[in-house]
């Protein structure tokens, strides 16, 4: 970890759109266009990006119908509230913040629900068992769960650590999005992970 990450007060500016060679400018145009009211332009949104959603979702729920069930959730988010999409910073990047709210509010439901009903596998033995889809599928659920603790301890923490190590976007992304210094940004990325390897290193 650089020294740069520790720097919580660096006084970088915030970029409020990131200039990239690899942006969708059609997928970015179909964004402004739905934010405006165009059903027809929402449409398509909702369909070039469905395969990326589910894509990303999977990397929060390592079970195949958990992470279609937070795409789902995703895709309803965004078209009920795409008209909050400000429009000065790019699309992918809200959406990213989108899809990881929902994966982590799907985990929260399943869990809730295997705790309610910790016997219905037993009363229904061909109905899928929550405790052994994502909630106890792996190390990417160890993670979760150590979110979920960070979440508690320290909020301001999780966003810029999620939106770096599991939706894997760029620093200056993250700054933009959060409207936060690029300093404040690595510095809180590397304080949430030193406290998200405590939590592994515990269970």
């Amino acid at each position: 970890m650089s020294s740069s990450d520790n720097s919580e007060n660096e006084a970088t500016p915030a970029p409020r759109r990131r200039v990239a060679s690899n942006v969708d400018e059609e997928l970015e145009d179909l964004a402004r266009r739905a934010k405006h009211g165009d059903a027809v332009a929402l449409d398509d949104l909702l369909r070039r990006i469905q395969p990326e959603v589910l894509r990303r979702c999977a990397r929060f729920l390592p079970y195949r119908q958990d992470a279609e069930e937070a795409c789902q959730d995703a895709l309803l988010r965004v078209a009920r509230k795409i008209d909050s999409f400000k429009g000065d910073s790019l699309f992918t990047t809200w959406l990213y913040t989108v899809v990881s709210n929902s994966a982590r509010q799907t985990y929260r439901s399943m869990k809730r629900r295997s705790a309610e009903f910790p016997t219905e596998a037993e009363r229904m033995p061909h109905q899928r068992d929550p405790r052994t889809t994502s909630v106890i599928a792996g190390s990417r659920i160890d993670l979760l769960e150590a979110i979920e603790q960070l979440e508690k301890d320290r909020p301001n923490l999780v966003a810029p650590l999620v939106l770096r190590d599991l939706c894997q976007m760029d620093y200056n992304e993250i700054a933009a999005e959060l409207n936060l210094a690029l300093g404040t940004v690595k510095s809180r990325i590397h304080q949430g992970r030193k406290h998200v390897r405590k939590s592994l290193a515990v269970t």
